[in-house]
């Protein structure tokens, strides 16, 4: 149970959102008390281990439809934790996504779990439901999807059922990543990466609706490591892409194909003739699938994000650098290297402007595009940062009425298991030191843009580290310890923010005075829900949370 007068949890807890002595459940912020409202995990009785364990990560999943009246109306977006790439919404109300529960679906109406599998070209795909069809759901709400050791697991986030709805089983291979795409126009909508470097693109909608079935009508690419047999590290859709994806994989290459081609066509690419050099090849024939071949660098690639306008690729890799490309042109624009060690994440601002790196060195950075550069960095964690993400439905209280954004509001997850809470307020960053001309003293100054102290630097041009010294510093606002396992990631929704750990569980923390709200007049934020939306444009919503 609850212990009231410090707001721990006690050991003897029976309560299903009980956690390990010494975790608080909430944590403070100007703005008032973040509350940990439920939380998600897997059934341990489902997983199997075979192949090892992977690092969880978290997409948030929200089908269009609008759902019943009768229930509070999720906002059509979608993210996923690590990337960053989209901002996620979800109305955190009610029992769940439209359906009328029956026993182990929780909020969207799945059956009991039985069990049933197939095989999926080499690789074995299970859906452990009912094998009856599942007539009750609609196809509508929001869903948490996760992978955890050999199994993808979906789960309601408007349901406060623990367990999730559907399992899916993969034989040979872990899902090691994948991503959802809202603007699917065909049904295809999620992309799973495996650790074998197989790729598939389904219906999410399909398989829910079907629950008691195989995994239905996927799309299969790199089939046995056709075209590249390292592990799938990263993958996202193309913002306004019309079907087209790439995937990253631990050789450092980043394949482009579209999902409308077929996932079997002949790709051959030339031999890579400088691994220290990026360079792009295109596919020999117009039916080819992967359609171009991007060599990034030697070793991994980390992780990677599209700006919201896809106009630009952010990479992250083993060998410390950020690099940033103009993806229609395919051309590098700017990159630099951590301090030390490998980029481990990365995050796009939802205006296009800055980008947030963390990784081996412990440090959040953030670059700013206009400058190519670091203008600030963070210290706060102590142990590798594991998770990165801007706050798009966070906005300054002293905004200045110009739609010009004066704050941002951003989080970090790491191996220390804390989050971490920052505030970037450029006009009140003091440079620490500026360079003057020859001959001449340094001298202080103040203001956001580092090209007040230093010069844009050329196109293409990747950056060492710079001066802690020359770099403005930033503390955080908030450190708190949200889980006992090293976090992997993070989202912000506009009532929320959820957490995720490595072994696969995720916390639901309510934004100051949205429980309250929900418990007192649950009614009147639903009707209230439909018209709030999340900004997809270059602005920031303008809405604050206070009490």
């Amino acid at each position: 149970m609850i212990n009231s007068a410090n707001g721990m949890i006690s050991t003897s807890s029976s309560s299903p959102n009980a956690q390990s002595p010494g975790l608080k459940t909430y944590f403070k912020t100007p703005e008032g008390r973040y509350k940990l409202h439920y939380e998600k995990t897997h059934p341990s009785g489902l997983l199997h281990y075979a192949h090892g364990k992977t690092v969880t990560q978290v997409t948030l999943a929200n089908l269009k439809d609008k759902p019943a009246p009768s229930t509070p109306t999720a906002l059509p977006s979608s993210f996923s934790a690590s990337s960053g790439v989209r901002s996620a919404a979800a109305r955190l109300l009610g029992a769940g996504n439209g359906g009328r529960a029956l026993g182990f679906g929780g909020g969207n109406g799945g059956s009991k779990s039985l069990s049933g599998s197939s095989r999926i070209g080499s690789l074995g795909a299970s859906s452990s439901s009912s094998t009856m069809t599942n007539t009750n759901f609609d196809g509508k709400g929001t869903y948490l999807i996760f992978n955890v050791g050999d199994t993808i697991f979906i789960s309601d986030l408007n349901s406060h059922d623990k367990d999730p709805i559907k399992s899916i089983h993969f034989s040979n291979s872990n899902p090691v990543y994948h991503a959802f795409d809202q603007d699917a126009k065909d049904g295809h909508d999620l992309l799973i990466g495996l650790n074998s470097g197989d790729v598939y693109s389904v219906s999410l909608r399909q398989q829910l609706q079907d629950i008691g079935k195989k995994l239905l009508g996927a799309q299969h690419y790199n089939k046995d490591g056709s075209v590249n047999n390292s592990r799938c590290t990263s993958i996202a859709w193309v913002p306004g892409g019309d079907g087209a994806f790439v995937v990253a994989h631990a050789d450092g290459n980043l394949y482009v194909y579209e999902k409308c081609k077929d996932g079997a066509g002949d790709s051959s690419f030339p031999l890579i003739k400088d691994q220290t050099q990026f360079s792009v090849a295109h596919a020999r024939y117009s039916k080819s699938n992967p359609i171009a071949r991007w060599h990034i660098c030697q070793g991994s690639i980390n992780s990677i994000a599209f700006s919201s306008d896809g106009t630009y690729l952010a990479t992250i890799g083993r060998d410390g650098y950020l690099r940033v490309f103009d993806y229609s042109k395919e051309q590098l624009i700017c990159g630099g290297k951590s301090y030390y060690g490998a980029l481990l994440c990365c995050a796009w601002s939802m205006d296009g402007k800055y980008i947030l790196t963390g990784g081996e060195d412990d440090l959040v950075q953030v670059w700013s595009m206009e400058d190519r550069k670091v203008v600030a960095w963070g210290e706060g964690h102590n142990s590798w940062v594991s998770g990165v993400a801007f706050d798009s439905y966070w906005s300054s209280p002293n905004s200045d009425g110009t739609g010009e954004t004066v704050m941002y509001r951003f989080g970090s997850v790491g191996q220390d298991t804390q989050l971490l809470l920052w505030d970037l307020e450029m006009d009140e960053i003091v440079v620490p030191l500026r360079r003057g001309p020859p001959g001449g003293s340094p001298t202080f100054s103040t203001g956001s843009q580092s090209s007040h102290w230093d010069n844009v630097c050329p196109v293409g041009t990747l950056q060492p580290a710079p001066s802690m010294r020359d770099v403005p510093k930033l503390s955080s606002l908030v450190a708190h310890r949200v889980h006992t396992e090293p976090l992997s990631g993070l989202i912000f929704t506009q009532e929320s923010v959820l957490t995720v750990c490595r072994e696969g569980h995720i916390k639901i923390w309510m934004r100051p005075g949205v429980a309250e709200n929900q418990s007192g007049n649950s009614e009147t934020v639903s009707s209230t829900s439909s018209k709030e939306k999340p900004l997809l444009s270059n602005k920031v919503s303008s809405s604050s949370y206070r009490q």
